[in-house]
C-alpha cells in the first residue's frame, strides 16, 4: 500500500492556487478538466516532491473544483493535512505576511496549524528538533480553531 493524495473539494480554484501555491509554496504538478464531468482537478506536490510527482506518484494534494457552485463544510470535521517545513519560525511569518492567519503559533518551536480558504485545517512541523521557544511566537494566543 502507498499514500498517493487527499482531494480537498474547493469553491473557489483561484483562491485555493493562491493560497497553496503563492503562499504555502506547494507546485502544480498536473491538471484536468472534464468538461463532460464539469469539474476541475488540481495536482500539487511539496517543491521536494515535484520532480518525482508524475515518475514515482509523489504525495500530493488533489484541489477539485466543481464547475456548478455548491457549499462545502469541512475544516476540522475534515482532519488535517500535515506538511513538514525546514523552518517554522521563517514559514509563519512568511504566511502571516501574506495574510494567513497562524491559528495555532508554533510557541513550542515545533508545530503550527493555518486554515486554507476552504477551512482545511494543515498542521506544520518543523523537520528535526524543536526550535528554542522565539518571540512573536510565545506570546500569540490561538485565533479561532484549528
Amino acid at each position: 500500500m502507498r499514500y498517493l493524495h487527499t482531494m480537498i473539494r474547493v469553491a473557489d480554484l483561484d483562491s485555493a492556487l493562491d493560497f497553496y501555491c503563492t503562499k504555502l509554496g506547494l507546485a502544480e504538478a498536473s491538471r484536468l478538466e472534464s468538461r463532460q464531468g464539469r469539474f476541475t482537478l488540481v495536482y500539487l506536490a511539496a517543491p521536494s516532491d515535484k520532480n518525482r510527482a508524475a515518475s514515482e506518484k509523489a504525495p500530493m494534494i488533489e484541489l477539485t473544483y466543481n464547475w456548478d457552485p455548491e457549499v462545502y463544510s469541512g475544516g476540522r470535521n475534515f482532519g488535517h493535512i500535515a506538511f513538514e517545513v525546514e523552518n517554522i519560525y521563517q514559514t509563519c511569518a512568511k504566511l502571516h505576511d501574506a495574510g494567513v492567519v497562524i491559528n495555532r503559533p508554533p510557541r513550542d518551536g515545533r508545530m503550527a496549524f493555518i486554515r486554507s480558504p476552504d477551512g482545511i485545517s494543515i498542521e506544520l512541523l518543523q523537520q528535526g528538533a524543536s526550535l528554542a521557544p522565539a518571540e512573536p511566537w510565545i506570546s500569540m494566543a490561538n485565533t479561532g480553531a484549528w
